[in-house]
């Protein structure tokens, strides 16, 4: 369980200019998961915080991605398969897309935090940028450091940084849908996709992914 005082640190390293913050595992991708298939009724249940989506709310296709801010294979996706996604279904109004907390360790939560706390107009920009620039803190010597300055680019100032880091309920949120999804859904890695309810594990090649979606998208 991720908790608070792992964040308070993280924030009380970052406020004292500090970075040499040890966190573990880095690299968020593990074992596969025995991701079972959900009560769809279950899995449309948001956390509460909210979810957080793109498409249109009446897509004939919903995918559920449960993903860590340090993962490389989410990462990956973020990169080379979303766009993609993106501008031929999602844009078009074919598929919704939902991205849910799965942090896997507790710099993956002030990541998600931070996009959080951004806004929900930032929410997806933010995820983005902290994919794009990964290595830059989530592999970096000093990842606190590395995090603060990707936080100053998008507007947080040292004090809303170490604000949004101890916001104990943005944090509960944010382990309650990584506990809801371990504990329901049965999901022990990054990332996990539910594409209308199936499970699909791994970063998912847009070739591979078109191959699920059209006979999805033939039968709407």
């Amino acid at each position: 369980m991720l908790t608070r005082r792992r964040l308070l640190e993280t924030a009380a390293y970052a406020a004292a200019g500090f970075a040499a913050l040890s966190l573990a595992p880095r690299f968020g991708f593990v074992a596969p998961a025995a991701a079972q298939e959900p009560d769809p009724q279950e899995l449309a249940v948001a956390g509460p915080l909210g979810d957080k989506a793109e498409g249109k709310a009446d897509a004939p296709v919903t995918i559920i991605e449960y993903a860590s801010m340090t993962c490389g294979h989410c990462a990956h996706f973020a990169a080379t398969t979303y766009p993609k996604l993106k501008e031929k279904y999602i844009d078009t109004g074919k598929v919704r897309f939902i991205l849910r907390e799965f942090p896997l360790d507790p710099l993956a939560a002030a990541g998600f935090m931070l996009a959080r706390c951004a806004g929900d107009d930032k929410f997806f920009s933010v995820v983005d940028l902290l994919f794009r620039e990964q290595a830059k803190w989530a592999y970096a010597d000093k990842p606190v450091e590395g995090l603060q300055n990707l936080a100053k680019q998008i507007g947080f100032t040292q004090d809303s940084f170490k604000a949004c880091l101890t916001n104990q309920e943005l944090l509960d949120g944010v382990n309650a849908v990584r506990q809801r999804g371990a504990e329901k859904f049965g999901i022990n890695s990054t990332p996990t996709f539910f594409i209308n309810g199936k499970a699909y594990r791994g970063a998912l090649e847009f070739a591979d992914l078109e191959k699920i979606l059209q006979p999805l998208l033939e039968k709407a």
